[in-house]
């Protein structure tokens, strides 16, 4: 049983670093006419409050879409709703129509900071308290320290409740917490056997972010696979045809007001796939951002054509995956896969922006028992990636405080650094077959002394970056470089998971254990 006082203590520090992250001020606090991320979240539930709903998603006198118009699926607008309706009961003016636009106050920003950690509270912490305690490997510490790391993790710390919502074509609000802790509550289902309570949990981060679509191929490979080794004509039918109307009902239920009118339905997936917005925005990690440094994509090839080629290279990206997670359908493949598929379309789809990281670093941290060293380097990486944004906002101090309480938390408490033999990164089954043709092989010694080369490289970019600014003529010398470094470690981190999880061997054994 674990330490309760322990787990406790760990919420606690979890919730307090998260509060100390949010007093520094929201991006684009104060600057007119826009105002920021902090305005697009007071807005949404300005329009969701006085509107109604079919006007919600449209352009209309009351709804400027060009003034923080949703772009999100229909349940992150009732969740604005929901806190409009809170905030009515304790001071109109933060919602009243047009006249509240630019509105804030201390009151108000504490209110805000309220939701983000209420919304925490109820979907993502419970999840992650739950997984760790009963799902992640180890003794009861290591279960406690491996729960400490999830709720540490610097880059949805940083992002959550030190940035808030910025005007980019693949939109992200705040309340990520909402999204990645229903997508956490589905792999949890899953992992019970539970598979029509994972199919709804999932279903719900599906409708209330579309970016969850980064994980949608593992969960539909996972439970095809699953419904197909009990037989398809017998108990794997029925049990296909329940998953089925569990996320049929759900959709419905979740898009119910705007079925009645076609036309409404139409728009709001205008709204959520803005396709016209070209292939990357920013500085981004992925490859069409990198390789644009070298060949200009975006000039060379017409719209359509860039939308194929990003579908095209992101299905070969995970497909590997997808198909190995459908033939042998187990809890530990859909994680690795839930890796490897967010990785891929990180690296290879269309729009993505330099958060979108986040849906890739959920499930590593589900892998941070099991595989702690390259964990721990990749969520480094991750908040790394993230650097340019978070200077933007101000958020230097607090990515470096963060970063450093993660880091040392996981050499110490998860013996991060010590766990790099090939069996502790999973790679013994590969190498062994290639041992005779390198018998000098280290894996450790490579794998430390990359780790420990990629760290200093961070720090000085880290440093350079914060301290220096950028010759005349290249303005974003830094932010390239910091982006084409992660690009680098990514193409690594989904060569490196693709190889455990394609050369896993399945057995019943490890089937009758992971089902």
């Amino acid at each position: 049983m674990p330490d309760w006082s322990l787990v406790s203590l760990s919420v606690l520090f979890g919730l307090t670093a998260r509060w100390a992250v949010s007093l520094n001020s929201y991006s684009g606090a104060g600057k007119a006419p826009m105002f920021g991320d902090y305005e697009a979240q007071r807005h949404w539930q300005e329009v969701t409050y006085n509107l109604p709903v079919e006007e919600w998603y449209f352009n209309t006198s009351d709804n400027n879409l060009l003034y923080w118009g949703l772009d999100y699926p229909p349940l992150t607008a009732y969740h604005s709703l929901l806190c409009a309706h809170i905030a009515q009961l304790i001071n109109p003016d933060w919602i009243s129509l047009h006249t509240s636009r630019g509105y804030e106050s201390i009151s108000h920003k504490l209110y805000m900071r309220a939701t983000v950690v209420a919304a925490d509270l109820i979907v993502y912490i419970p999840a992650v308290l739950l997984y760790s305690l009963y799902f992640s490997e180890g003794s009861s510490k290591k279960q406690v320290s491996t729960m400490l790391c999830m709720l540490l993790y610097p880059g949805l710390i940083l992002i959550d409740y030190g940035h808030f919502h910025v005007c980019f074509p693949q939109h992200w609000n705040t309340y990520n917490c909402v999204s990645l802790g229903f997508a956490l509550w589905g792999v949890l289902g899953l992992a019970l056997g539970w598979d029509l309570c994972g199919s709804l949990a999932f279903c719900l981060a599906l409708n209330y972010k579309q970016m969850e679509l980064y994980h949608a191929l593992p969960f539909f490979c996972y439970l095809l696979g699953k419904c197909t080794r009990k037989g398809l004509t017998g108990k794997g039918l029925t049990h296909l045809l329940k998953i089925a109307g569990t996320v049929a009902a759900s959709f419905v239920l979740c898009w119910l007001p705007f079925l009645a009118d076609p036309a409404q339905a139409l728009q709001v997936l205008r709204r959520l796939f803005p396709v016209d917005r070209g292939l990357f925005e920013d500085k981004v990690a992925n490859t069409w951002c990198s390789l644009s440094v070298l060949v200009k994509v975006r000039n060379l090839l017409l719209p359509q054509t860039q939308l194929r080629l990003s579908f095209a290279a992101t299905l070969l990206a995970v497909l590997p995956s997808c198909i190995k997670l459908f033939v042998h359908p187990s809890v530990r493949g859909f994680k690795l896969a839930l890796v490897t598929c967010s990785l891929g379309f990180f690296l290879f789809s269309f729009q993505v922006h330099e958060k979108s990281i986040l849906l890739a670093a959920l499930p590593v941290c589900l892998l941070i028992s099991e595989i702690p060293f390259i964990s721990t380097w990749f969520l480094q990486v991750t908040t790394f990636s993230m650097l340019p944004l978070l200077l933007k906002d101000g958020l230097l101090l607090p990515y470096i405080v963060t970063s450093l309480a993660f880091l040392l938390i996981s050499i110490t408490l998860l013996s991060a650094l010590e766990q790099t033999s090939e069996e502790d990164l999973k790679l013994k089954q590969l190498f062994a077959r290639r041992r005779k043709h390198m018998p000098r092989f280290n894996a450790p010694l490579l794998a430390k002394s990359g780790y420990v080369l990629s760290v200093l490289c961070m720090a000085v970019l880290s440093f350079l970056s914060a301290a220096l600014s950028p010759p005349a003529r290249l303005p974003d010398l830094f932010p390239v470089a910091i982006s084409l470094f992660s690009y680098v470690h990514f193409v690594g981190f989904l060569i490196y998971f693709n190889s455990i999880h394609l050369t896993e061997i399945s057995s019943k054994k490890t089937q009758k254990k992971t089902n």
